[in-house]
């Protein structure tokens, strides 16, 4: 890593050596080993490991644990520059990602799982910390969306090429996974040694913050964790269980999700800046609802794939949507809490996430219904949070109630 460099001179380097190069450059290189793990998993634990929903359903609550444990980001960052820190994590995704094939049994999936899961959470906690520390205020949603976009667009490049290879070549789970995990290490070296360390304006703190005005924030991160975990864990599984996907098939869904995503998520991030975060999560979670319900009634009345593949599409492109709870943080925090807080949303956004899955595994023995229905209540009551979130969010005026209560000390 070169030495540091203040971020208000930033303009002074080459554009392919500035910051939001480096944040494009690290939102096309994760996703490839992420999402190339995402669209195999489930044909390759079936296929390879022989799981059934409950092995399913442990092996993402062992995914989770690193991000519950997020929090540990604050202790790291006492010793190491958030952005190497980043960097570091995102070459640990890459060589996990790239050694997964060589663990085919639910003990070494597990473990291996593990390893990439401690490298995407913690990178991605520092990530959205330096999203928010390095993006104007006024930029910040179209440029998220832009990297989002520019994310898709690097794992399209993944997904055309296993629709395309996987059976006209034959290829293996192991050639595949070392392929992209290998991608994504090589991405990752290649910025530690090309880009100084940039130094934000605000120094960060480093410790834990947990701040009153903040709970609303927290509460929508808490179901937001909940509720991504069934369609993360249960509605791909489901594609492959109760449908009989095949790989190519599934990454051919994932590859129209991808360019879906390209299209929308600048427009979402665009959406973001017009209409707010208030009426743009109203409308997410509005969406979900009715898409979590639908799943449940593929089950319950037997509804078939078209419309199951069409609801996946559709999820995805409201999560997109997820962007404006960032942009509502970015606006009500104070500078330095962003790093802090950051690690601690992550958690919070995965306590839920450590203990769901499994148990929700056994519900989906007996009703996948049931596992889909639990998760449109979740969207209903994030809806009703997000009811609190004023017009114009900003410190001081975090919730509708800001204005007719005293402000916290903390």
């Amino acid at each position: 890593m070169r030495p540091q460099f203040p971020l208000g001179r930033a303009q002074e380097l080459p554009f392919w050596r500035r910051p939001v190069t480096l944040l494009f450059l690290m939102a096309a290189a994760m996703p490839v080993a992420f999402a190339t793990w995402s669209a195999l998993l489930n044909n390759f634990v079936i296929e390879v490991a022989g799981f059934n929903g409950s092995d399913i359903g442990w092996l993402h609550t062992v995914r989770e644990i690193p991000g519950f444990l997020a929090i540990g980001v604050i202790a790291l960052i006492m010793f190491m520059h958030e952005q190497v820190l980043a960097l570091v994590s995102l070459l640990l995704l890459g060589v996990a990602t790239a050694i997964t094939a060589h663990f085919p049994s639910l003990g070494g999936i597990l473990a291996i799982t593990m390893l990439s899961s401690i490298g995407f959470h913690y990178f991605e906690t520092v990530n959205q910390s330096l999203q928010l520390q390095w993006l104007d205020k006024l930029r910040a949603p179209q440029m998220l969306g832009w990297l989002m976009a520019g994310g898709s667009a690097a794992t399209l490049v993944a997904y055309v090429l296993i629709v395309l290879t996987w059976q006209a070549f034959d290829l293996s789970y192991n050639f595949v996974y070392m392929v992209s995990g290998g991608f994504t290490a090589v991405i990752a070296v290649f910025c530690l040694m090309a880009y100084p360390r940039f130094e934000a304006p605000n120094p960060q703190l480093k410790k834990m913050v947990l701040r009153r005005r903040y709970w609303l924030y927290y509460a929508l991160q808490f179901m937001a964790g909940a509720r991504r975990q069934i369609f993360i864990v249960f509605a791909g599984f489901m594609m492959v269980e109760k449908f009989g996907f095949e790989v190519h098939e599934v990454t051919a869904l994932f590859l129209i999700n991808l360019v879906v995503n390209m299209i929308f998520a600048p427009l979402m991030g665009k959406a973001v800046f017009h209409f707010g975060e208030r009426r743009t999560l109203m409308f997410e979670y509005a969406g979900l609802a009715i898409v979590f319900l639908a799943y449940g009634g593929i089950y319950f009345f037997g509804w078939g794939v078209v419309l199951a593949a069409t609801l996946y599409v559709i999820d995805h492109i409201l999560f997109s949507l997820a962007l404006a709870l960032k942009t509502y943080f970015q606006k009500i925090a104070d500078p330095g809490d962003i790093a802090p807080t950051a690690a601690v949303a992550f958690t919070i956004n995965h306590i839920a996430a450590v203990f769901l899955p499994a148990a929700l595994g056994y519900l989906w023995l007996v009703s996948p219904a049931a596992v889909f229905f639990g998760a449109a209540g979740m969207a209903g009551i994030s809806f009703g949070l997000a009811l609190l979130i004023p017009r114009h969010p900003e410190p001081g005026n975090e919730t509708i109630f800001a204005r007719f209560l005293p402000a916290p000390a903390e």
